[in-house]
């Protein structure tokens, strides 16, 4: 009884964590719908374009994510041991780290025509997509920055400011599309260039907004410390880069797997490109709940192993993976049933929503196996262990799903369907490999390495 009693307080606090962390993640992926959907009632070409833009934006910038990312371990485990001090040190340094990694992202932003064309795209649709990145540009910092503050939040178990503050950007975003996109309340009509200044200037809200949260509601209290030569030295750098490395490169391989998967669609027609895009928005609307989900399942097992909880840090791991699996069983029953319907919330084009709807079961399959594996990827996190996700990703990814894909795309003429088996089958892998890493290879031990016959008796 008493361990059915601890299952389920456990359960509670992973939600406390992974709901609000779940909201936030849909939240901002709503932020690219809206822009998605309300770009696709301009053009095919515009919806074309707007994905390019995004597919650079977010190539580029998931790197930074995942070294941002080496902050979690580090912040939730100095919380949960009560070094609030340390929490606020690792901060200085993200924030340092952000510097750094401004000035690469701005120049691949520049860049963004030339890589498209390099990549086979269409010189129309990459030059739109270059005047789309290219506006957003001045946003890139304010965006990074809320990352590091999120991440600061999140760590202590304060999640439901940056839940508000992107349910308002939300808001924000949609006034400012429907102003700048079409032309309302007094604006020219200035379409794809509109939806990209709408999206730049909700980015900037959400930072302005959550350090204004911060500030106002004291939240730094018992986590703060005036930055000395020492939080913001380069060592104090490293020490998130160590374990931000294997986080960026897990995430850059799996997100540009996608990325590739849509220049593929490019190479096949306008059609097929949006018709991707679509099933892939969805998707990844979708997988925003095992995401939060998976933000606050690092947090939890990070909090447990600081607090050298080690039993409890394992249980909240394994509820977490229950969790992530379940949540995906039911978006992968709502692709294949709303297959026909769901296309319709982007496009008219029947060809594009005919299309659509016989990817979008394959889709489904994977999801599952997608639910998994980010959560699998955070329980790692929350321990340290950062480095075999991104192993698993390359193998899976390109050594396995990519080139089946395109072999099946190419070779044997399965067309976009290809594209996305290929996909699938890559999730499945990483999906396998991190439930056997996990169940025989994770140790709930803290980073700062202590005793493991204390832990043992723990």
């Amino acid at each position: 009884m008493s361990g059915r009693g601890d299952a389920w307080t456990e359960l509670r606090a992973l939600l406390r964590l992974g709901l609000p962390a779940a909201g936030t993640q849909l939240a901002s992926m709503l932020l690219g719908v809206v822009d998605t959907m309300m770009v696709g009632r301009l053009s095919t070409a515009a919806l074309d374009a707007a994905a390019l833009g995004h597919l650079w934006i977010y190539g580029t910038m998931i790197f930074g994510m995942g070294l941002l990312w080496g902050m979690d371990p580090l912040m939730s485990q100095a919380h949960g041991a009560g070094d609030g001090p340390k929490v606020a040190r690792t901060l200085h340094a993200g924030l340092l780290l952000v510097a750094f990694l401004v000035p690469p992202l701005w120049w691949a932003w520049a860049e963004t025509e030339t890589v498209l064309l390099l990549f086979g795209q269409e010189p129309q649709l990459a030059a739109m997509a270059g005047l789309y990145v290219e506006t957003q540009t001045y946003s890139m910092v304010p965006f990074l920055l809320f990352l590091a503050m999120r991440q600061y939040l999140q760590s202590r178990g304060i999640v439901m400011p940056a839940l508000w503050v992107v349910v308002v950007a939300n808001a924000f975003n949609v006034v400012a599309n429907w102003a700048l996109i079409f032309g309302n309340a007094g604006f020219e009509p200035m379409g794809l260039e509109g939806a990209a200044m709408a999206t730049a200037a909700t980015r900037s809200f959400t930072f302005f907004g959550l350090l204004g949260w911060i500030l106002l509601r004291k939240l730094h209290l018992g986590a703060w410390v005036t930055p000395t030569a020492q939080s913001l030295s380069l060592g104090s750098v490293w020490e998130i880069v160590k374990l931000g490395l294997p986080i960026g490169a897990q995430y850059m391989l799996e997100g540009w797997a996608f990325q590739l998967s849509t220049l593929l669609s490019g190479r096949l027609g306008e059609t097929e490109l949006a018709a991707h895009t679509i099933a892939l928005n969805l998707a990844s609307l979708t997988f925003m709940l095992p995401m939060g989900l998976s933000l606050g399942t690092s947090t939890r097992v990070g909090n447990l192993v600081g607090a050298m909880q080690p039993t409890q840090a394992e249980r909240a791991a394994r509820l977490s993976l229950a969790m992530g699996a379940g949540i995906m069983v039911a978006s992968a029953i709502l692709f294949v049933v709303g297959r026909d319907a769901l296309p319709y919330l982007y496009t008219e084009d029947i060809a594009v929503v005919a299309l659509c709807a016989t990817i979008l079961p394959i889709a489904g399959a994977f999801q599952v196996f997608d639910g998994v594996q980010v959560v699998g990827g955070a329980i790692l996190r929350g321990v340290g262990a950062t480095r075999p996700a991104a192993v698993f990703n390359l193998v899976a990814y390109y050594a396995l799903g990519l080139p089946l894909g395109v072999a099946l795309t190419f070779g044997l003429g399965w067309g976009l369907q290809g594209i996305w088996t290929g996909l699938a089958v890559g999730l499945a892998i990483v999906a396998a490999i991190l439930l056997w890493w996990i169940r025989t290879r994770v140790s709930y031990v803290p980073l700062a390495g202590a005793d493991r016959a204390a832990m043992r008796r723990a």
